[in-house]
């Protein structure tokens, strides 16, 4: 069976947006499917902070593999063991946060390719060819570039050490991990803070001179998100499964509660409520 192709890198291999939903509460595998029908091009599956287990989390990224979208996985900082299962059974990449030094994304990028480029191990026919793979090293050359590896850059540290982990081989992109950079800067929540933007132009920067991509989680503000796509952001986390469901389920209910009611009592100009 063809492998399943990484739609979401190939689109940020065209030099084009790859905009992701957060699943951090839907454990349904309807998810892939919903967020595939409104347009998004891979799942954040967060196991970091969501209550994912690997089961759950693997489950997911199989039902995603015939919709299109690409699921990709956030573990946690120290978790590797857990980013190759998931890896194993469906997902197509790994984020890793808290990478704060290039010997660090040296270790992520050599655990998730398989030899030359790294020290993956092979434990049978993976999902993302149906579990039907030709021979071993057929396979691990394909896979090898299909998979998203993605370090998050969180911390002042890592932003000066930007340029060191963008060349390290295996890693494909840095994404800002808005929320926390902007509370270890002392400025939490403040997104568009002159320092946040300065973090975003050294990375981008970093970015670009290597040929790495530069990623954006944590902002959901419409003109930060222009301001940071603007500066070179392409793999973009949207949002997530709470923020849209309270989001859209508040609008609708301020709406409904608008409406006038049939029969209502119309009160005169001037009358008191």
């Amino acid at each position: 069976m063809p492998i399943v192709e990484n739609q979401a890198l190939r689109k940020l291999r065209a030099g084009n947006l790859a905009v992701g939903f957060g699943l951090h509460h839907l454990r349904t595998a309807a998810s892939p499917a919903l967020a595939a029908a409104a347009g998004f091009d891979w799942l954040f599956i967060d196991t970091e902070h969501g209550a994912f287990s690997v089961q759950e989390a693997t489950q997911l990224c199989l039902a995603a593999l015939p919709t299109g979208i690409t699921p990709i996985v956030r573990i946690c900082a120290d978790a590797i063991d857990e980013g190759t299962r998931a890896l194993d059974n469906g997902a197509m990449g790994i984020v890793v946060p808290h990478v704060n030094t290039p010997k660090q994304a040296r270790r992520i990028a050599e655990a998730f390719r398989y030899p030359p480029l790294g020290h993956r191990s092979w434990g049978g026919p993976p999902a993302i060819f149906g579990f039907r793979a030709p021979p071993p090293a057929e396979a691990q050359d394909a896979i090898n570039g299909e998979i998203l590896v993605c370090a998050m850059i969180e911390t002042p540290e890592a932003v000066a050490s930007a340029r060191e982990i963008a060349e390290v081989p295996g890693i494909d992109a840095l994404m800002i991990g808005t929320s926390d950079l902007s509370a270890e800067m002392g400025i939490a929540g403040q997104i568009g803070h002159e320092k946040v933007q300065k973090a975003y132009a050294d990375v981008a920067a970093a970015c670009r001179k290597e040929k790495k991509v530069l990623g954006m989680g944590g902002v959901y503000d419409e003109k930060w998100a222009a301001h940071y796509v603007g500066v070179g952001a392409r793999f973009l986390l949207g949002g997530g499964d709470h923020g849209f469901i309270v989001g859209a389920g508040a609008a609708r209910v301020q709406f409904l509660r608008g409406l006038p009611l049939a029969g209502a009592k119309r009160r005169k100009k001037g009358e008191a409520a």
